[in-house]
């Protein structure tokens, strides 16, 4: 019997990362083409700034869809997220304007809030503590394949049709990916633990000083990477002369961080512990973010920089989401899905104060990145204690 749980769960290691590769597909395209779709919009790029600051804020809610999703199936989580977000992706089709684009971004932000926790919980209840950091770095390959093949992909697309054309063919991949979630999971049912109601499952969360820690930290790593994260695209568009199809092509470099980052977690995390993990990717990313206006001087660097920025970011952040999975395992769900509301609230953050930041130099926004993570490192040595 031993073979073929361990083959299905292989499967849907798989499925995930793919799952998780349209995401966020649709997720960070945003990011290097943020002026072109404000042109496209015939807008200015603080009111697209603003729509993401509100698709980061929609987040916040997430905890009250986790703490059900402790009551009820993992895969139901999964499949109302996925249709949300295809929901939100097709608004933008048919009604290209900017209050399209505001909803599309608040509704598909709801959708990826939703089916990320109740997908790490689902990892978070068939495998073993010693072994979740390799599976979660896995399925957290599709972050960053968004950047190596989805997000050229669909700035191939902006280029040939338009900055319409990448949200129907997300929206349509959306729904199969639901479809295969449907018919290749079976009824997945809820934790083994049960929480007496989905109230119950928040106040476990909300009554362990531990599990605050971890949300906290949570916030203050994703502050500090939106602030840099949102004016990133505009940089190298000011002082490059970078177009799209180039912007494109620098995802790539930042894609190919992100895998190596993720591959550092599957390969590092289980063997040196989740807390000390995440202590040396703090320490790391904090240099980075100093580092990366110094390196940006010319091409060559600001595209070093990049890489050293997202590769220390990526493998700090997805050291953390085991840590997280084993801090409340009874409200596994509910606490994952405070962390995408923590994760939320700080790209909500971030987003508001990096454009400010950015008016002084990007020196500016890495300084303050580099605090809240060292921030962030003290508490996590201070308060939590599981490894």
């Amino acid at each position: 019997m031993a073979a073929p749980r361990t083959l299905r769960l292989r499967y849907q290691l798989l499925v995930f990362s793919v799952i998780r590769t349209i995401i966020n597909t649709g997720f960070r395209m945003l990011y290097p083409f943020l002026p072109t779709f404000a042109r496209g919009l015939g807008v200015d790029l603080s009111a697209v700034a603003l729509a993401v600051t509100a698709r980061s804020s929609v987040g916040l809610a997430a905890p009250i869809f986790g703490s059900i999703f402790d009551v009820r199936s993992r895969r139901s989580g999964m499949l109302i997220g996925l249709t949300l977000f295809a929901a939100g992706l097709a608004v933008v089709w048919i009604w290209p304007s900017y209050p399209a684009f505001f909803a599309a971004l608040m509704l598909s932000g709801l959708g990826k809030a939703i089916f990320d926790p109740a997908m790490q919980a689902y990892l978070g209840d068939r495998v073993a503590y010693s072994r979740r950091g390799l599976a979660l770095a896995v399925v957290e390959f599709g972050w960053s394949a968004a950047f190596l093949v989805g997000v050229p992909l669909m700035g191939w697309l902006i280029a040939v049709r338009g900055w319409q054309a990448p949200f129907p063919v997300l929206a349509g991949l959306s729904l199969l990916a639901g479809a295969a979630i449907w018919y290749g999971m079976g009824s997945a049912p809820a934790a083994p633990v049960r929480r007496s109601s989905a109230l119950g499952a928040l106040g476990n969360v909300l009554r362990r000083g531990p599990a605050i820690a971890g949300l906290s930290l949570g916030f203050l790593i994703s502050t500090a990477n939106e602030a840099v994260n949102i004016v990133y695209g505009a940089w190298m568009e000011s002082a490059f002369g970078l177009q799209v199809a180039a912007l494109g092509a620098a995802s790539i470099v930042i894609g190919a961080a992100e895998l190596g980052g993720e591959g550092f977690v599957a390969g590092l995390s289980d063997r040196l512990g989740k807390r000390r993990a995440v202590g040396a990717g703090l320490v790391c990313t904090a240099a980075a973010c100093l580092a990366l206006p110094l390196l940006g001087r010319e091409l060559g660097g600001a595209l070093l920089g990049l890489f050293f920025f997202y590769l220390t970011f990526e493998f700090t952040v997805v050291s953390t989401l085991p840590l997280m999975t084993e801090l409340v395992p009874a409200a596994r769900a509910t606490l994952m899905a405070s962390n995408v509301a923590g994760f939320s609230a700080g790209r909500a953050i971030g987003a508001i104060i990096g454009p400010p930041l950015f008016g002084y130099g990007l020196l500016a926004n890495g300084i303050l990145a580099a605090a809240l993570n060292l921030a962030a490192l003290v508490i996590l040595f201070a308060f939590v204690r599981i490894d």
